[in-house]
């Protein structure tokens, strides 16, 4: 008897259903992260469709529908489709010609088998017929969430040599899906590991962010490090690292706090500033994001002693990822609104004071301002008034 994938409010909407009109029935069919969710009743944030139309014939047929398309990945068989609830990518039926490990050579094909073939794991190789939502699972899939094992379709050992990227997928989607450890799997991503060196800088920062952002990453990133697969590609972590991940996690959920993946990115480095410039480069981070590296290098055991001041120097974002390392509750600063110094240079001036004198005079007022934490302008007064009696009476 046929399985079937549940009733969920996403195939009962109103725009796919046209998108499938459009196309044809029998012409196309959910895959992937859509179903799988679905039958593991997890939310459902995108949806892919795969049809043995050629990807020209999609656009045809979404624009006589009246239904926009953009070619994102056309060289590939991708059509985005934008539906009314969300763009919907549908991808031509494909099989390997060739493949390097980074990059593969496809052409497009007509057997729903020979697609499903050239996927990575079993849990991603589900399809379902939009109509009457039956599965359709060639390799095994079914029983393998069932089990929550995930498993490589096929050889692992030549699944990952056509993509040198899969042995990063396997930990993130283990982490998220696996209960057991599949023996086969675990073995091929450690043999394997020296191939991750091929890939390029943002592939391997997009799956490391990836897994970073799991609810705790850091039984994974401990057997990463374990497998030769972490030092690979961010041979600055080490155990001690490792261990400074797990107290954050904790921290964290002690504290209720959201994570942040440049924070725990910050706790697998060494505190300093020049290792995180380079891991910021070599991930090719965001301007942002290797300043906010950058600063929570910079951490220091008393940081938890001040925590306005070091909001107030730093920013709040720095502040709390500093705080959190620390393993100190960052909600000290929460909805903290960091204050201007109430004193403008023009005042000292007034009081007979010019050029270097102004802004060493203005430093050291902020300095004390900050120290006695943040008081109003009638202190700051005063504690200009102090110091240029300091001054005089020296």
């Amino acid at each position: 008897m046929a399985e079937h994938l549940p009733q969920a409010q996403w195939t009962q909407r109103a725009d796919l259903a046209a998108l499938v009109e459009a196309i044809g029935p029998g012409n196309i069919r959910w895959v992937g992260g859509a179903v799988r969710d679905t039958l593991l009743g997890a939310p459902v944030k995108d949806i892919d469709a795969a049809t043995p139309l050629r990807p020209e014939q999609v656009v045809e047929a979404c624009k006589a529908a009246g239904i926009r398309t953009v070619p994102t990945g056309i060289d590939h068989g991708t059509i985005t489709v934008l539906t009314d609830g969300g763009p919907v990518e549908v991808t031509t039926l494909r099989e390997d010609v060739s493949t390097d490990g980074r990059r593969a050579t496809v052409a497009f094909a007509s057997d729903w088998r020979e697609d499903a073939a050239r996927r990575d794991f079993t849990i991603n190789a589900l399809y379902a017929d939009p109509a009457t939502l039956e599965l359709f699972d060639y390799f095994g899939g079914l029983q393998d969430l069932e089990a929550r094992r995930v498993r490589f379709i096929g050889d692992a050992r030549q699944r990952i040599r056509e993509d040198h990227l899969r042995i990063l997928r396997y930990y993130r989607f283990q982490a998220r899906f696996g209960a057991a450890l599949d023996a086969e799997a675990e073995e091929a991503c450690a043999e394997l590991a020296p191939m991750l060196k091929g890939l390029s800088r943002e592939r391997v920062a997009m799956e490391l962010t990836a897994i970073l952002a799991l609810p705790d990453p850091a039984p994974t990133i401990a057997r990463m490090h374990e497998h030769g697969v972490l030092p690979v590609i961010l041979p600055e972590a080490g155990e001690d690292q490792i261990a400074a991940l797990e107290q954050l996690v904790a921290t964290e959920a002690a504290c209720e706090a959201s994570p942040d993946l440049i924070v725990r990115l910050s706790a697998l480095l060494p505190a300093d500033g020049s290792i995180a410039e380079t891991v910021a480069a070599r991930l090719r981070l965001s301007r942002k994001h290797r300043d906010l590296l950058v600063c929570l290098a910079a951490r220091e055991a008393s940081d938890a002693e001040a925590p306005k001041a070091l909001a107030y120097t730093h920013g709040s974002a720095c502040a709390a990822g500093r705080l959190l390392l620390g393993g100190s509750d960052p909600r000290v600063i929460a909805g903290w609104e960091i204050p201007q110094l109430p004193l403008k240079g023009g005042e000292i001036v007034a009081r007979g004071l010019s050029g270097a004198d102004v802004s060493k005079t203005l430093r050291a007022v902020e300095a004390r301002w900050v120290a006695e934490e943040f008081p109003d302008r009638a202190r700051v007064l005063a504690l200009l008034d102090e110091l240029l009696q300091s001054r005089t009476s020296s």
